[in-house]
């Protein structure tokens, strides 16, 4: 055979593709997953939905997926009281599509994100995909985010995108709605939009503090939001953005693949909308069982980051992969993320956090 040399993009020549360990182990709390399967009543449901739509799978799904964005509108309402017109949702296979979306229609050759490390590490690989150039501001250290720091760096930058993950991921930590305001505006005075990603609103505290309030305020605020988190959706892959203006939605309609979201997908993700009095009392849960390992871990004198999301940042560990290491060799799998001597684990069951819990203590001790 005649040799043959892969013209790979010169960027992308060392990377590794983006993903966490799946591993068979007693408790998986790596991936920020609702640990609680859905009841027979809504897998009942998804069936029954899933075999209606293959009734026409020979034909294209709907493209503009209209009942999978007025059952989100309808949500959305539920959930926070704001009431948004379809004409200003969008959905796709994940809020990472969305946010692929996002970069590919506003970002590009020439252009810049901002972004406030510690942060969700996907966020370089979109702006790595799209040419974008990736500006930063650190958070404190406290993990917060400098409103004055980012308001200078927006001027000074001039950035076309700002990302804000409220809570953040790996931290867990949320914005305060008046800092999240004074940032909106600054950035809306030198023409940048600013992007929530609120993939775990549902569990965050204050119930008020959602940017989906500001989007009515504001003419440069987009939303992202998921499924995949609270709704206990992640195998579905479905993911949705809330926006200022009907002009972004169309925006982002410029750059979608066609009919990419497929017919099976909206039909479950409908259906699954429609229980989400089933999420409601699994985010109660998942709540009172993160406060719990957090009270748990301060006991045993560990720094905790304060938690808005349905996993935990804790530390500090002179080596960190030691402590992975020994709690996965237990059958616990947590993840190494963020910062050095730091480690996250996601909220399970009741009876997962209590071996995570058990499992650390005997690794700790081990350790000394």
């Amino acid at each position: 055979m005649t040799e043959f040399e892969l013209p790979i993009r010169q960027d992308l020549i060392g990377h590794t593709p983006y993903g966490a360990p799946q591993q068979a182990v007693r408790a998986r709390l790596n991936v920020n997953e609702n640990p609680f399967p859905p009841s027979i009543e809504l897998r009942e449901a998804l069936a029954e939905a899933v075999s209606s739509a293959s009734e026409n799978l020979n034909r294209y799904p709907d493209r503009e997926a209209v009942q999978l964005r007025n059952s989100l509108s309808a949500y959305i309402e539920r959930e926070t009281g704001v009431s948004i017109g379809i004409d200003r949702i969008w959905s796709a296979n994940g809020s990472n599509e969305i946010m692929s979306q996002i970069f590919s229609a506003f970002g590009g050759p020439s252009r810049s994100a901002l972004t406030f490390p510690p942060t969700y590490s996907m966020y370089p690989e979109y702006s790595r995909n799209s040419f974008t150039q990736l500006l930063s501001v650190d958070r404190d250290i406290n993990f917060g985010i400098d409103v004055e720091s980012a308001c200078q760096a927006i001027v000074e930058l001039r950035p076309t995108l700002v990302l804000i993950a409220s809570p953040n991921n790996p931290t867990g930590n949320a914005i305060a709605i008046h800092d999240l305001e004074t940032i909106i505006e600054c950035a809306r005075v030198n023409q940048a939009l600013v992007v929530v990603d609120e993939a775990y609103a549902e569990f965050r505290r204050d119930i008020e503090s959602t940017a989906v309030r500001l989007i009515d305020k504001y003419p440069n605020v987009i939303v992202t939001r998921t499924l995949s988190k609270a709704f206990g959706f992640a195998g579905g892959r479905v993911g949705y953005c809330l926006t200022s203006t009907s002009e972004i939605v169309q925006t982002l309609m410029l750059v979608r693949l066609p009919y990419h979201l497929s017919a099976l997908t909206q039909a479950a993700a409908v259906t699954a909308l429609a229980h989400d009095f089933e999420l409601r009392e699994q985010v109660s849960i998942l709540r009172e069982q993160r406060d719990r390992i957090v009270s748990e871990l301060h006991a045993m004198g560990l720094d905790v980051a304060p938690s808005d999301a349905n996993f935990v940042f804790f530390g500090t560990f002179p080596d960190r992969h030691a402590i992975w290491q020994g709690l996965c060799d237990q059958g616990v799998l947590i993840r190494e993320t963020g910062p050095d001597h730091w480690l996250r684990v996601s909220v399970g069951t009741p009876e997962e956090n209590l071996l995570f819990l058990d499992s650390l203590r005997e690794v700790i001790r081990a350790s000394h």
